[in-house]
């Protein structure tokens, strides 16, 4: 594994998006938690999580729960695994999704995250998603009252524009660390935000990082698997999944970047971890840029 920082904390270079092993077509627990720790067994040490990565109505916190059950259960030591959750968002069951970012409830979620993940204070807290009822800065407030108060140790935002990110670091300093927006090879409309994250020296935390290679649980029913791209034809020369390419061209993108693609079997994130071991050549950067671009 390699590793990259987010602030003071280094973390393996690819984490886990735990939110397939949760929402709607989840696996049962066994194989959900059987993937956790193949991501551990591969060198993750960041799994990405929320509050509302679940699939009914009644069972908020469901991914946190599972993922704290998963470390407790694994037989090797995780002191060193970050584990990043979200809030402000929520699921009334019936598929869609809604946004609660008053200071109110964002500081009522993070102190029952953490206590759903079984820790003193939540190593990386990040606001879900703007309210567009609420002031940013009230809701980016209450980042700053938890840190203040210690139940949170770092602050991150997602979904987020260029001026959001300046109006938030001016709020939390040193006490914001990461970006999260959607980012990949068919969605790249984050450009600014990344390079806005690399300049600040936060950590960008790319989600749904395969989108344009292949349809996952994260995207949606938004069509066929992709095939015949530039990522396809650069993995069979070199015997990998096209996947593997992909993140491979993510972390080229910029040292800020930690991609956190989502998995619901071990085999998926353990293939998705050996994309560390892949450096693309000038030539195959070169070529997967013209194609994104074209």
């Amino acid at each position: 594994m390699q590793y990259r920082t987010i602030a003071h904390t280094t973390v393996s270079a690819i984490g886990l998006g735990a939110m397939p092993l949760s929402i709607e077509h989840r696996p049962d627990e066994t194989r959900a938690i059987a993937t956790v720790h193949a991501a551990l067994d591969a060198g993750v040490t960041l799994i990405d999580t929320a509050d509302s990565y679940h699939w009914h109505a009644d069972e908020a916190g469901h991914n946190e729960m599972l993922i704290a059950r998963a470390l407790a259960r694994y037989g090797g030591d995780t002191s060193n695994v970050l584990v990043a959750t979200k809030g402000g968002r929520g699921r009334p069951g019936d598929g869609s999704w809604t946004v609660t970012a008053t200071p109110a409830h964002l500081k009522q979620a993070a102190e029952a995250s953490a206590k759903r993940l079984g820790v003193d204070a939540i190593g990386l807290y990040q606001l879900h998603k703007p309210d567009p009822t609420v002031p940013w800065a009230e809701s980016v407030g209450a980042l700053r009252e938890l840190l203040d108060a210690g139940t949170i140790r770092a602050a991150g935002i997602s979904n987020v524009t260029t001026a959001q990110i300046r109006q938030a670091h001016q709020i939390l300093g040193n006490g914001l660390v990461s970006v999260q927006n959607q980012y990949s090879p068919a969605v790249r409309d984050s450009e600014l935000e990344l390079q806005l994250s690399e300049q600040l020296g936060l950590a960008f935390l790319p989600w749904s990082p395969l989108g344009g290679i292949s349809r996952s649980s994260l995207d949606g029913p938004s069509g066929p698997t992709s095939i015949g791209t530039a990522f396809h034809r650069i993995a069979a020369e070199r015997g990998v999944s096209p996947q593997q390419i992909a993140l491979a061209w993510l972390l080229a993108c910029s040292p800020a970047v930690i991609p956190v693609p989502g998995a619901s079997r071990p085999a998926s994130i353990t293939d998705s971890a050996s994309a560390v071991e892949l450096t693309l050549n000038t030539q195959e950067l070169v070529e997967l840029e013209d194609v994104l671009s074209g």
